[in-house]
């Protein structure tokens, strides 16, 4: 043979090995941003290897940015937008109550189309995961702090349910922005309110109707717009007051 076919075979180090597996279930959506990776005791014996091996693959994953390792808490897939764009955002929004505003209109342009791809997409699994996040918001319409949780994970379950691993990522990117603010428009008579547009939005995603999935999530996020809206000025004139 004139030309030379053949490439020597890489011998990759186990540890390596199990990189590559991992970020291959992340790429693939298999694992998705906040989901936890079983105890070291049980992924040594999973990928049948010893625990100075998987801490050399979980520590190369660390250092790549696709996981956290915590000794106090188990392993977590990381999302895939750096820390350094969302917590200037995070300090913007401690600032500024206005900033949110800002917030609400960002998640409008990702929001409404993961609205339109979740009922274009969304599977049987997807269904019951948005619906019990519905179910899980109903036992907490008294509760500001677990609503305020559970709002922010049916939002992600959207994100979720376009099978589009990039708006998912995105999405987790501003989760815990968006646990943080979203309560400010929990107060008086609102979450029952919030809670009807979400059921709303769910009926429109199970009858695969796009448009009226993306329209559904407009005016919700509409909604609370005027919600943080009508905050402000509540504040505005609270300060006029002292002054």
């Amino acid at each position: 043979m004139e030309d030379q076919v053949f490439s020597a075979i890489e011998q990759k180090k186990v540890s390596s090995q199990i990189v590559d597996q991992v970020k291959s279930l992340i790429a693939n959506g298999k694992l998705k941003p906040g989901d936890t990776l079983p105890p070291e005791r049980e992924l040594m014996k999973v990928f049948n290897v010893s625990r100075p091996t998987l801490r050399e693959a979980l520590n190369m994953l660390s250092i790549m940015g696709f996981i956290q390792v915590s000794q106090r808490q188990r392993t977590k897939v990381k999302s895939l937008v750096p820390s350094n764009i969302t917590e200037p955002l995070r300090h913007l929004l401690k600032e500024d109550i206005k900033t949110s505003l800002e917030l609400i209109d960002a998640r409008a342009i990702i929001e409404t189309a993961n609205a339109e791809l979740a009922a274009q997409r969304a599977g049987d699994a997807d269904i019951e995961r948005l619906e019990s996040c519905l179910d899980e918001m109903k036992k907490k319409l008294d509760d500001e702090v677990g609503l305020t949780d559970e709002d922010a994970n049916f939002h992600l379950a959207i994100a979720e349910a376009t099978h589009n691993k990039i708006q998912t990522h995105l999405m987790f990117s501003i989760y815990d922005l968006l646990k943080e603010k979203v309560g400010l428009c929990y107060y008086e008579d609102e979450a029952e309110h919030i809670f009807q547009q979400h059921g709303a939005i769910v009926e429109a995603i199970k009858a695969k109707d796009p448009e009226r999935a993306r329209k559904g999530m407009e005016d919700h996020l509409q909604y609370v717009k005027s919600l943080v809206n009508r905050l402000i000025a509540k504040e505005e004139k609270e300060k006029g007051r002292s002054n």
